[in-house]
């Protein structure tokens, strides 16, 4: 009990400091400078105010934030298995996957615009690009890193390379895949909103929260645009606390880490 109260306590007193802290900081500014770091309550009214923009856009960004990471897991488990199979394989492979990684996303904005046009299916690609590399990492490390002494049992019984690829390794790799899905699904809502800074359209009220904020900047509705940055972080929670939930409906029955130690 007192180990479930201080997980909801010490957040909320961390949260009231930083509140706190950035109230003095505020004071603390010269009073021409002070529009440059708006108070919690003015970018709280900015909430409220702009509240249809940021709905709309905020959907319009997690729209594009599932499609690229749903992409991203189905290409990289797949990738995955593939990079399981041989070190041959994954020496091969690795360089470009980390070429494709380290590539920024404005550099790749234009080069989706120039292919499928602005919008929505080049945000998904690009959020897809974000989110894909921590995955197949991750999955992949899983799928080699099973334990010897079972890989050598299954061996001993004459077990198939596909019974023991499913059976023992994916199963294995759960933990690590899982791992690499809360990664990317911290990515995904990163990289829609620059994806949409760089490549996204408001055609059709398409615009998503990195569009929004474009607009608040070069409005100067400096509340509105920490609204928009307050928007994003939810929206990343969200995600994390999906995934989460599937990791632990997954893995709570079996596996360590979901071990209850405050009992």
């Amino acid at each position: 009990m007192r180990h479930s109260s201080l997980t909801v306590l010490l957040p909320a007193a961390f949260g009231a400091g930083v509140l706190l802290l950035w109230y003095g900081v505020h004071a603390c500014l010269d009073p021409e400078m002070r529009f440059l770091l708006p108070t919690p309550d003015a970018v709280g009214q900015a909430f409220w105010t702009q509240r249809a923009s940021l709905i709309r856009a905020t959907f319009n960004t997690l729209e594009g934030a599932l499609i690229g990471f749903a992409l991203a897991i189905v290409v990289s488990s797949g990738l995955a298995l593939l990079l399981a199979l041989s070190p041959l394989v994954r020496t091969t492979l690795y360089p470009y996957l980390m070429a494709l990684q380290m590539t920024p996303l404005p550099v790749l904005a234009p080069i989706c615009v120039i292919w499928v046009g602005a919008g929505l299916l080049s945000v998904s690609l690009l959020t897809f690009v974000i989110a894909f590399f921590p995955l197949v990492v991750n999955t992949t490390q899983g799928l080699i890193s099973a334990d010897r002494n079972l890989v050598e049992m299954f061996t001993l019984y004459r077990a198939s390379r596909t019974q023991q690829l499913f059976m023992l390794r994916v199963p294995a790799a759960l933990p690590y895949f899982f791992t690499g899905l809360r990664i990317a699904a911290t990515l995904a809502p990163i990289g829609a909103v620059v994806a949409d800074m760089n490549a996204g359209s408001s055609a059709g009220n398409g615009g998503g929260l990195g569009f929004q904020a474009v607009i608040y900047s070069s409005q100067a509705k400096y509340p509105a645009l920490f609204a928009t940055a307050g928007t994003t972080c939810i929206l990343g929670f969200a995600l994390n606390a999906a995934v989460l939930g599937v990791a632990w409906f997954m893995l709570h029955h079996w596996h360590d880490s979901y071990e209850r130690t405050d009992r």
